[in-house]
C-alpha cells in the first residue's frame, strides 16, 4: 500500500485497531455513545459490530466498507531518550486512531448523507474556525496518556 523499499519495509510494525474492542480504548476515552459495539445507525441499520465483525463483514458482498492503513515514522534521535520517546510518540497515535475511526462509525448517521459540496463547505467552516482559535483561544486537544 505504501511502496515502501524492503529494507523499510522489514523493520515495519503492524498494528491492528479493531474499533469494536473495548479493551483497545482507555478508560478516561472511552465514550458509551461512541462505542460501535452500541451504536446502530438509523439511516443505514449498520451496527452494532459483534466481536466477530470483521469476519462477517468479508461475507456480506452488498455492504461497502473501507480499511485505512496509516504509515507512521518517528524518528527522535537523542541518545538516552530515543526508544522512550518513540514508543511513547507511538503508543499516543494508536489511541488517536482508534479513538477517531470508533468516533467515525458512530457518527455515521451525521455524514451518510453528505455530498462533496457539503464536504468542502465544511471543511473551509472548520478551517475558518480553527484558524480563529489558534489566534485567539488557549491550546485544547486531547493529551498525552501514559
Amino acid at each position: 500500500v505504501h511502496k515502501l523499499e524492503p529494507d523499510v519495509w522489514k523493520n515495519v510494525e503492524a498494528i491492528y485497531i479493531d474499533i469494536a474492542d473495548r479493551s483497545q480504548v482507555l478508560p478516561k476515552d472511552y465514550k458509551a455513545e461512541e462505542d460501535p459495539a452500541k451504536f446502530k445507525s438509523a439511516k443505514t441499520g449498520r451496527g452494532p459490530l459483534g466481536p466477530n465483525w470483521k469476519k462477517e463483514l468479508g461475507k456480506q458482498t452488498d455492504c461497502p466498507y473501507m480499511c485505512a492503513y496509516k504509515l507512521v515514522t518517528v524518528k527522535f534521535k537523542w541518545w538516552g531518550l530515543q526508544n522512550k520517546v518513540e514508543n511513547f510518540i507511538q503508543k499516543q497515535e494508536k489511541r488517536l486512531f482508534t479513538n477517531f475511526h470508533r468516533q467515525l462509525f458512530c457518527w455515521l448517521d451525521k455524514w451518510v448523507d453528505l455530498t462533496m459540496e457539503d464536504i468542502r463547505r465544511m471543511e473551509e467552516e472548520t478551517k475558518r474556525q480553527l484558524d480563529e482559535m489558534r489566534e485567539k483561544d488557549p491550546v485544547k486537544g486531547m493529551t498525552a496518556a501514559d
